[in-house]
């Protein structure tokens, strides 16, 4: 009988995904000691999440293509050390440029997280399993929102932000030697059944079985062999440019919730950092719930349809409830954001894993990442010049709202189309 993996694991995995956003997340709690400090402006201040994620998104497929070729533990130390290197980087600075280098340099953390979390929970954890995992160690992301908002504050209190991001490093290192020590050696997994490949199970999904088809000949084939290097579903594709506008409207709405509620609805700057941790938190819950109906074997277009027009929905909220003057709306808009788009990308990564073969899942996951890694570098900057351009949020939430129309148009895409097989460029 096969070994089942560790509670421990999953507890490294989640770290894994929330580790590397710390920077951003910490500094963004700090915002207004880190521009007083270095004397500068809210606006260079905000590229910085443009540099992390724009970073992350140039490495994403060179990373994930990476992953497939050295082992979990070199890629933990990436991901953990990689992001204390940038917090350390960021503690020691003393101008704006010092600090654009340390964003810089989380970038590949952030991206690489992705395709290592998901190579090993496909080597580690039995297939009915695999989606509630995801949907466990995706919730790091919003963990380390709550965790940032808690102990960069505090810290910075008696150390100063620059001592709070040090001191997160050291919380980053730490977690790294316990991830080294709890990940296992040896995959769990077995092989893909001879039959799989010419007749997939009754009841799959379309997108799904014929992924699976794709899957298992591919897994057939040699690792430097054409059918093995060349191809990807359509629906790899299809995935990455949904993830690619779903960040968009995530980014946009993560960054400017906080100024959306006191310079459209008057509240004060605790109130609408209590917005932003709502969100995180529904955010929390519907990643496990997303994950956990994916492991009922519900189609990952169905879900990816139905959260696009929920998030939809919550930006039409926050629209009207600047335009009305409505807080209650504003609330409604903060929970549909946490419960759709913030757990979307728990179903995408789901969905990637069922159609790409076991030892590709870390470079079709880098295709995946690069487009949410761009999504999240041009969803703040579109909604600031759109800020600056109008003097308010209406274009803003409009420009949101279309991204999220054609996130759903997107997956009736997948439901038609993700069958079909893309060349790998």
């Amino acid at each position: 009988m096969s070994k089942q993996p560790s509670g421990a694991l999953l507890f490294v995995l989640t770290c894994a995904m929330g580790v590397g956003p710390l920077l951003n997340y910490g500094l963004s709690t700090v915002s207004p000691l880190v521009i007083e400090d270095l004397g500068i402006s809210e606006g260079q201040f905000g590229l910085l999440a443009t540099a992390i994620f724009a970073s992350a998104a140039v490495s994403s497929m060179g990373l994930g293509k990476l992953s497939d070729r050295i082992s979990n533990r070199a890629q933990l130390v990436l991901i953990f050390a990689g992001t204390a290197v940038a917090l350390v980087v960021a503690a020691l600075a003393h101008s704006y440029l010092v600090l654009v280098i340390a964003a810089l340099l989380a970038g590949p953390a952030q991206a690489i997280s992705n395709p290592t979390t998901n190579r090993i929970i496909i080597s580690q954890v039995p297939a009915p399993k695999r989606p509630g995992w995801i949907g466990v160690k995706q919730s790091g992301v919003q963990g380390s929102q709550l965790f940032a908002g808690l102990f960069f504050p505090i810290v910075a209190l008696w150390a100063g932000w620059q001592g709070a991001t040090a001191l997160a490093a050291v919380v980053a290192v730490g977690l790294l030697l316990y991830g080294l020590r709890k990940l296992p050696e040896n995959p769990i997994t077995t092989a893909v059944p001879p039959t799989s490949a010419s007749s997939p199970k009754r009841g799959m999904p379309r997108e799904e079985s014929a992924g699976s088809q794709a899957a298992a000949s591919q897994a057939a084939a040699p690792p430097g062999s054409a059918g093995a290097q060349a191809r990807f579903p359509l629906s790899v594709w299809l995935f990455a440019g949904y993830s690619l506008l779903a960040g968009l409207g995530m980014q946009a709405t993560n960054v400017y919730l906080p100024l959306f509620t006191v310079r459209e609805l008057g509240f004060s700057l605790v109130m609408g950092g209590v917005a932003a941790g709502v969100s995180g938190v529904v955010g929390v819950t519907s990643r496990v719930l997303w994950g956990r109906r994916m492991a009922k074997g519900v189609r990952a277009s169905t879900l990816l349809i139905l959260l696009g027009f929920g998030a939809l929905a919550g930006s039409a909220a926050f629209l009207a409830a600047g335009t009305l003057d409505m807080p209650v709306l504003l609330w409604l808009g903060v929970i549909l954001h946490g419960a759709t788009v913030l757990g979307a990308n728990v179903v995408v990564m789901a969905g990637v894993m069922r159609v790409v073969p076991a030892q590709r899942v870390g470079a079709a996951s880098g295709i995946v990442s690069m487009g949410m890694y761009a999504g999240f570098a041009a969803g703040p900057l579109l909604m600031g010049l759109l800020l600056e351009a109008t003097g308010n949020f209406h274009t803003g939430w409009l420009l949101v709202g279309a991204g999220y129309l054609l996130c759903s148009a997107l997956g009736f895409a997948l439901r038609a189309y993700g069958n079909r097989t893309g060349v790998v460029r």
